[in-house]
């Protein structure tokens, strides 16, 4: 998908070239677009909103017209010309670990006559783990903004609701149609040369690295949405707040943009950068921040529940910070690599898992022991039990590794992971660590997540840690991220081959450089119908603060600490600081985390009451999940928004925002990540028709028709000979080029 998106923005800028801006110099053009550009450099790396065209006749100058030549043939898919940017405003809070973003702009319809209309796209680019919170769309005759329903709602729409495609195009980019008729009549339309305004809501998670908490936020907008013209005046808006929650000072360490500090108390800051530009922002907006101190420090953030809260017990937040101290001693590892090699793993997959690995296992200390098992259908060791990481076992783990490690078969987890734990049955003085890695969905999920919950009861806090990283769309993540909690562990995934190795490479480092194990609180256990997120304690890792939520009824304690052991073997305990969270939506802040491990557990247990609460958390926070759906309807200021007739033709449903619980065929048939097979529903005559008529339209559209006619009459016979020979050869590499596209969407090819 990602891949036509980046296509259909390519033919998009060769359309927009049709658009004339007269002979006012004070209106320039906007710079030519290299179109020599990889694919990639064409999907958006900030809010971008863009006009869908079918019809490429309909490109031109709202304003001035400029009686081009006519274009033939329709646009399949449509193309997508980036809209040009008014203005632009960001505000951020950030609250503990969470960041939630507000993006508000304006765009002004310029590529499309002023007696059409066209559908309009909005593109989000989010940061770490995003997640799309609301749409609010103003266009010049009606409003529309985004909401969440449950599954029984969407199935009470019939059919008389319209289903649109809306979701991510890859990870952590979201996209949504506007059309031109919400309401299924031709009463509204985005017109040519009209301004659409738009307030993106969306949250995701900060980063940490080295002792800092990092924010990254897509930013960076291309040229050519820049308006043509000096005199149109360009605003650009940062708005950055931040609330560490900690009572503890707070530095900033790093800033992409020039901030001004508006307000600096004890874990708050607060900026803000405003100004007048020629050109729009070039970069991302990042911001890192440290919370000043040495050693490890911890406490709990108390809140009541809001009045309009399902769950009316009291809440609170634990976090353990890990400290900036470089001399911190991590635990001696045992480590065993579980590697799945099935078919699907076939190219960039495991290449990346491969090379990842190779890099972790040159970093082991000698003293570490490692052993690596690779799955299909079956199992292949590296050795039958762990050996210690000198340089000649390494060694000859990189040549088996290059050797043995091909893709092909089928997909066995649970075998693989009884001998893993096998391995580490023996853990005396050290700290016993499992990673899988996998790209598929198997039959018997739940029964693997019953066989860690035995080797968990059996073993107690000596059973291996169980981190795993996910691959594509095909695997059940909810199972992986239960599999996960089980033995905890960590999870990471990757929804694309582009971004396996920096994600792969952060769950090796976080799940190894644990520093503080088997941490519990005392006196926590007494209270009343408590309930954690997880509702397991993780270890605390010197790369990533632990930070989980709880619900409770009763008088919390006036004071607590904590426990755990420390690499070195020996006892560790500190007092936590105990206070009440001021303006910090902890519901919101966690909602997400909370939505995820509670999808998990329903999957597991197949409780319809803990699916119901996924729903209620859902719907509450605005954060999506797998048992609510996001429609987009138009707003009514006469009519109560809650009020809405979810039978009425007005609602579209858009889909994609759920990932599912993974696909059994899809991992039996060994496709790869992220390939969907192909369904073919026109006929070959409708394909035909489509795809020549998309051809066509595009070589017509390459140049205008009085520069060819003079060009041509300008030719002497041995010229005018070459070019129809040129011209030939071109139609027919544009006949294969369509006989392909033919095939290729074919059911019996």
């Amino acid at each position: 998908m990602a891949d036509e998106f980046a296509d259909s923005v390519k033919y998009g800028l060769r359309l927009a070239k049709r658009i004339s801006y007269g002979k006012d110099r004070s209106v320039s053009p906007p710079q030519p677009v290299t179109m020599m550009k990889p694919p990639e450099s064409y999907l958006p790396t900030a809010p971008m909103v863009y006009a869908v065209v079918s019809e490429p006749s309909i490109v031109d100058n709202p304003d001035i017209r400029s009686y081009q030549p006519h274009v033939h043939g329709r646009c399949e898919p449509p193309a997508l010309i980036p809209l040009q940017m008014n203005d632009i405003a960001v505000e951020i809070d950030c609250y503990i670990d969470t960041a939630f973003i507000t993006v508000t702009g304006s765009w002004r319809v310029h590529c499309v006559m002023a007696s059409k209309s066209c559908d309009c796209r909005i593109a989000i680019p989010m940061g770490e783990q995003g997640s799309i919170l609301g749409v609010d769309i103003t266009a010049t005759r009606a409003s529309y903004c985004t909401q969440l329903i449950t599954i029984e709602d969407t199935a009470s729409m019939g059919n008389e609701g319209k289903t649109q495609d809306g979701g991510f195009l890859k990870q952590d980019l979201y996209t949504l149609d506007i059309p031109q008729n919400v309401y299924m009549s031709s009463t509204f339309k985005v017109d040519g040369g009209s301004r659409l305004s738009a307030k993106l809501s969306w949250l995701q998670k900060l980063l940490y690295h080295d002792g800092q908490f990092c924010l990254n936020v897509p930013f960076s907008f291309p040229t050519y949405v820049t308006p043509g013209g000096k005199k149109l005046s360009k605003r650009e808006r940062i708005q950055l707040n931040v609330n560490s929650s900690t009572g503890s000072g707070i530095v900033c360490k790093y800033a992409s943009h020039p901030l001004k500090e508006l307000r600096c108390e004890v874990g708050k800051l607060g900026f803000l950068y405003e100004a007048e530009v020629l050109t729009w922002s070039s970069a991302d907006i990042e911001f890192s921040y440290t919370v000043s101190s040495n050693e490890i420090i911890g406490g709990f953030l108390l809140q009541s529940p809001a009045l309009h809260d399902f769950d009316q017990r009291d809440m609170f937040c634990f976090y353990l910070f890990p400290g900036t101290t470089q001399s911190k001693k991590e635990f001696r590892k045992k480590v065993v690599f579980i590697v799945d090699i099935s078919g699907s793993m076939h190219g960039q997959p495991l290449e990346k898992a491969k090379d990842e690995l190779l890099t972790y296992l040159s970093k082991l200390d000698p003293q570490d022991s490692f052993s690596i098992i690779a799955f299909n259908g079956e199992t292949y060791l590296f050795s039958s039990s762990v050996v210690l990481a000198t340089k000649e076992a390494v060694e000859r783990a990189v040549q088996w590794i290059k050797s043995s490690l091909i893709a092909a078969g089928s997909t066995n987890i649970l075998l693989p992971l009884n001998q893993a734990m096998e391995m580490l049955s023996e853990t005396t003085n050290c700290f016993p660590l499992i990673f899988l890695i996998t790209d598929g969905a198997v039959e018997n999920e739940k029964h693997i997540c019953n066989v860690i919950k035995g080797y968990t009861r059996d073993r107690g806090s000596k059973c291996p840690r169980i981190s795993i990283f996910g691959i594509g769309s095909y695997c059940n993540h909810y199972f992986l991220r239960m599999m996960a909690q089980i033995g905890r562990g960590h999870y990471e995934f990757a929804h694309d081959a582009a971004s396996i190795d920096y994600r792969m490479r952060r769950l090796f480092t976080t799940a190894s450089s644990v520093i503080l194990a088997n941490i519990a609180i005392k006196s926590l256990a007494h209270l009343g119908e408590l309930e954690l997120y997880p509702y397991q304690i993780p270890d605390l890792s010197s790369g990533s603060p632990l930070i989980l939520l709880g619900r409770y009824k009763d008088n919390f304690p006036k004071s607590l600490s904590a426990t755990g052991v420390l690499a070195d073997l020996g006892s560790f305990e500190v007092n936590l600081k105990i206070q009440n969270a001021k303006d910090i939506p902890l519901e919101r802040v966690f909602a997400k985390r909370q939505i995820d491990l509670l999808t998990s557990q329903a999957w597991l247990s197949g409780s319809k009451q803990l699916e119901g609460k996924v729903a209620r958390i859902s719907l509450q926070s605005g954060v999506p999940s797998e048992y609510t759906r996001m429609i987009l309807l138009q707003t009514d200021k006469t009519k109560n928004q809650k009020e809405v007739d979810l039978k009425g033709p007005e609602i579209i449903l858009f889909r994609g925002l759920a990932i599912g619980f993974g696909n059994l065929k899809a991992t039996d048939e060994n496709l790869a990540p992220g390939i969907k097979a192909i369904k073919s529903t026109d006929s070959t005559t409708d394909i035909l028709a489509k795809s020549a008529s998309k051809y066509c339209g595009r070589l017509l559209d390459c140049c205008c028709c009085m520069c060819f006619i003079q060009a041509c009459s300008k030719l002497n016979d041995q010229s005018a000979v070459a070019f129809t020979q040129l011209c030939t050869a071109l139609a027919c590499f544009q006949c294969i080029d369509c006989i392909f596209d033919v095939c290729v969407s074919c059911d019996y090819c």
